[in-house]
């Protein structure tokens, strides 16, 4: 019978190690934070025109403040990395964005007070634009007596419009590491407190999340300066020496 003499065609593939085809690579946080070696990433080793660079670069990483800045107490808050370049065995990467953790949101949901939310885009002095959300809820004055603490709809849209004009205020003026800085102490959320309180008294005013929503183009000497005190240095000097770069990095073209 042909069909039991029949050998089968071609035998069991034999399993190949996938991590063999793999390398590892730092994942370098801007130097407005702490700890700047946050993790590792992997990425397919370089074969024929597929370059291993260009898998890395628009990753995007998820990282908590608390381990960015060893700080437990920063752990509400989520900080996302965007790879921007490959230097040897080291992703540099930018600000991409923030966003509370759900754990911390729904703690600061109560009954009995109005929930204030508004939200804005900006664009910051290097080329970023970006979307800022605000939180609010209202407070019990001193000495009241009853239980809820609720807002007119009038003082919402006061206490709102506040909240836009202090975002843009504060985002428009400065470089996307200079808003960086002014969000993760919570410098917004207390200055949104502090001028809304002549229509409402508020608590816990925070700046929830962060997206950015459009890149300038890719700057090779603007992303050095931004990880240029990983060794310490001065920045001054730097930018000094930076400045011999730019003829080479013109025309090269750039990604958003």
């Amino acid at each position: 019978n042909k069909r039991l003499t029949k050998s089968k065609k071609g035998g069991k593939k034999k399993a190949a190690d996938v991590f063999a085809l793999k390398e590892w690579y730092n994942i370098r946080a801007p130097s407005v934070f702490k700890v700047r070696t946050v993790g590792k990433t992997l990425v397919t080793r370089t074969r024929g025109t597929k370059i291993a660079s260009d898998g890395l670069k628009g990753r995007v990483f998820e990282v908590s403040l608390a381990d960015l800045n060893a700080d437990e107490d920063q752990s509400f808050r989520k900080i996302r990395l965007c790879a921007e370049d490959v230097q040897g065995d080291n992703v540099l990467t930018t600000f991409h964005g923030m966003e509370f953790t759900r754990d911390k949101q729904c703690s600061l949901i109560k009954k009995w007070q109005t929930l204030i939310e508004a939200n804005v885009d900006v664009r910051t002095t290097d080329g970023f634009t970006v979307r800022l959300f605000a939180i609010g809820f209202t407070k019990r004055r001193p000495n009241q007596l009853k239980k809820a603490s609720y807002a007119q709809s009038a003082q919402i849209r006061a206490i709102r419009a506040k909240m836009v004009s202090i975002m843009s205020e504060q985002a428009g003026k400065g470089d996307l590491s200079e808003l960086v800085k002014k969000i993760v102490p919570g410098n917004i959320g207390k200055e949104m407190e502090k001028s809304c309180q002549g229509i409402y008294p508020l608590q816990n005013v925070f700046v929830r999340k962060v997206k950015v929503l459009k890149k300038p183009k890719f700057d090779l000497v603007k992303l050095m300066e931004l990880h240029g005190d990983a060794n310490g240095d001065e920045t001054g000097a730097g930018v000094a020496r930076s400045e011999a770069l730019v003829e080479n990095v013109a025309g090269t073209g750039g990604r958003l």
